[in-house]
């Protein structure tokens, strides 16, 4: 076990974790911050931000995470890498279990966030990294001038689409319903984009491929069940997210889809842990909506340690 007792391990480092890192450590709170991936968590697969104010025109994912880690290490905030396995209370501190180390700490901000959902068909798990994938800014420079599919219809499946358009050379959105879910303005772009074909009420039931990798996605229509076949070299699934907190289920109170429960300040089941961001039950999962968690739940720890 480690010596230290932090005042903050904030696991956890995208935009609420690095907001709320931000006002610990700009508070003099001793904060460590420990992602178990990339710092930005999904900010960094987002190619362009439109809706987070101050930056007109839109700015890169990556180059917004850019700066939020830039403020928060000006007030020097602890960064580290590992996965976080477990929490404990131990009364006047929490035990947080990471890669095997136990680290000591007064409280806890649970930014763990979501990760995607997977449709669990055949093919999709066994041809992941050979044609399947859940990111197409991580991924897409892979299938220049080859078709493939997206499977959505939300901002993410359309935002994902409009994307491909760069390198694909023809798009299918492949959605379960009659009309997208996405906002007005990207349902615009898809619709008016002569690369894209919206394949609408049809469901996925299998990813097929030969020796290459995918070549084919298996669909079948949900008002006459009918099947049909794209002849796709990529399949790319955008059909939501589910939350990072199954560390977590046998200590705090969760949701029946497992997002963490809290009050308005952020507050979870266990006095000193509070959450915040995408892992949080809440009615809009935003980087705005994530930064004012985290600064909620940066205020609402250091009234708890001065209650202390």
């Amino acid at each position: 076990m480690d010596d230290q007792l932090y005042d903050v391990i904030i696991i956890g480092g995208g935009p609420a974790g690095l907001t709320a890192g931000l006002y610990t450590s700009r508070a003099r709170l001793n904060t460590l911050l420990v992602e178990q991936m990339i710092v930005g968590g999904q900010v960094m697969t987002t190619t362009k931000v439109e809706n987070y104010p101050g930056f007109p025109g839109g700015i890169d994912g990556p180059d917004l995470v850019a700066r939020f880690q830039e403020h928060c290490q000006e007030f020097g905030l602890q960064i580290t890498n590992g996965e976080a396995q477990k929490l404990v209370d131990a009364g006047d501190h929490k035990v947080i279990t990471v890669d095997g180390k136990e680290l000591r700490t007064k409280a806890v901000i649970v930014t763990t966030g979501a990760e995607p959902r997977k449709l669990g068909i055949p093919g999709e798990k066994e041809l992941t990294g050979r044609g399947v994938s859940y990111c197409a800014t991580c991924d897409g420079a892979f299938f220049r001038d080859v078709p493939v599919a997206v499977v959505g219809g939300g901002d993410t499946a359309a935002e994902e689409a409009l994307f491909l358009t760069r390198f694909a050379s023809k798009v299918y959105l492949v959605h379960r319903r009659d009309q997208l879910r996405a906002t007005k303005t990207l349902q615009e772009r898809v619709l008016a984009n002569d690369k894209i074909e919206v394949v609408w009420n049809h469901i996925p039931e299998e990813v097929l491929a030969d020796q290459r990798g995918v070549n084919q996605l298996r669909l079948n229509n949900k008002l006459t069940d009918e099947k049909r076949t794209l002849e796709v070299e990529g399949v790319f699934f955008a059909i939501g997210v589910i939350p990072k907190a199954r560390f977590l289920a046998d200590v705090l109170e969760l949701n029946d889809e497992g997002y963490i429960l809290t009050d308005a300040e952020c507050r979870t089941s266990m006095p000193g842990v509070f959450a915040a961001g995408d892992v949080r039950s809440k009615i809009l999962k935003q980087i705005a909506t994530a930064v004012g968690d985290g600064a909620v739940a940066a205020i609402a720890t250091e009234k708890y340690l001065d209650e202390q």
